[in-house]
């Protein structure tokens, strides 16, 4: 047997493992669950940095969102823009929209954490809610939230909003984080350990009670840091509570960039961060090379007659292609994404790989930066 065939062979495995896993992540994670209307307050906390095309909406979307006892602050952190006439507007027609003082940002700090430290030393609430100015929330957010917490024995509940995709560049890049999440984080011992490695979450949708956040050191702890979403959850846990993760389809929604350049800066701020090690950055390349591209020009290349296949070359490289389409496929279906994204999986995913390179070369050359600031290294 051929050294290609072996490989294929690894691909075709690596695809039906992550196709496997998939399925295991879905059923464990279930569907969001009706919650209570009113009950402990709940602070929202908003960061803001130039969105004026989105703050307004985002506030309307909390304050309409089914929950009565809550409050939303919003940290103002230096825009340049229209941001805080809007601010002042919208706190001023109501008395549960706060803004919180705006400070200059400290040495050693990352914009978006202090805010968030700003924002939870002054909320009031008994859960904080942290969230982007881009986010809409649904009816039944909150409550939800707080009904999967006190199921699920969490002091943190994160979730990933449905992210709304409009340009094909979005559309290839935005949903490999439910590609990465649901092939590599086995969810059975995410949600039965305390564990930091197996926790997970999304900076969009922290929703953790005041003690989890007070034991955990808050954002104090991760300050330079660009991934609260991966950061927060580790924390809780490392204090000895438990975090989890929910459907956040049917709850929120988001429009994290609007093309392939921005999502591209976006995803490269803080994607090395994410993964934290030169070594696992080489083993995730590998992995994703043997087992979401190279199957796809194998079968390429024969069916176009550039390379001769054997039988167990064809049938280890269609294996993986057809477990790959039905992998993006039920992740489509599931969270409402474009079905089309299913076929140009090899695309995705070497985007993804690229951007990976590409976020560890500026986190090297201590380049790293969103919204105009400048980052320390990962």
């Amino acid at each position: 047997m051929s050294g290609v065939a072996y490989v294929l062979m690894s691909g075709a495995l690596i695809a039906v493992l992550a196709l496997a896993m998939t399925f295991i992540n879905l059923a464990v994670l279930g569907r969001v669950r009706p919650g209570p209307r009113r009950g402990p307050l709940v602070s929202v906390c908003i960061p803001a940095r130039n969105e004026q095309e989105n703050i307004g909406g985002c506030i309307d979307s909390v304050l309409s969102a089914g929950y009565t006892d809550l409050e939303v602050l919003v940290y103002d952190d230096q825009s340049t823009d229209d941001t805080p006439r809007i601010l002042a507007e919208m706190a001023g027609r109501d008395p549960r929209v706060r803004r919180v003082a705006t400070q200059p940002l400290p040495d050693g700090w990352n914009g978006k954490q202090h805010a968030c430290h700003r924002m939870a030393g002054e909320a009031r609430g008994e859960w904080l809610l942290f969230t982007d100015a881009d986010v809409r929330f649904h009816q039944n957010a909150i409550g939800a939230s707080l009904e999967a917490a006190g199921r699920l024995g969490a002091g943190l509940i994160s979730a990933f909003p449905r992210q709304i995709v409009k340009t094909p560049g979005e559309a290839l890049l935005v949903p490999m984080i439910f590609f990465v999440l649901l092939s590599y984080l086995p969810f059975p011992r995410m949600r039965r350990t305390n564990d930091p490695a197996s926790s997970a979450g999304c900076g969009q949708f922290l929703f953790v009670s005041r003690s989890a956040y007070d034991a955990s050191g808050g954002h104090a702890g991760f300050r330079e840091s660009m991934h609260d979403g991966i950061r927060l959850p580790r924390a809780v846990r490392r204090a000895g509570m438990h975090s989890d993760l929910i459907d956040g389809t049917a709850i929120a929604e988001c429009r994290m960039y609007r093309d392939l350049a921005t999502a591209w800066r976006g995803f490269a701020k803080n994607a090395y961060e994410g993964l934290g090690s030169v070594s696992l950055l080489v083993f995730a390349t590998g992995l994703h090379l043997i087992g979401h591209i190279v199957p796809w020009l194998a079968l390429f290349l024969w069916l176009t007659g550039v390379r001769e296949a054997d039988l167990i070359e064809r049938v280890a490289a269609s294996i993986a292609v057809l477990t790959g389409v039905a992998q993006r496929a039920v992740i489509s279906a599931r969270f409402r994404l474009p079905m089309w994204i299913a076929v140009a999986h090899p695309v995705g995913v070497s985007l993804m790989v690229a951007v990976q390179w590409w976020s560890w070369w500026i986190a090297l050359r201590g380049r790293r930066e969103w919204r105009g600031r400048a980052a320390t290294a990962a």
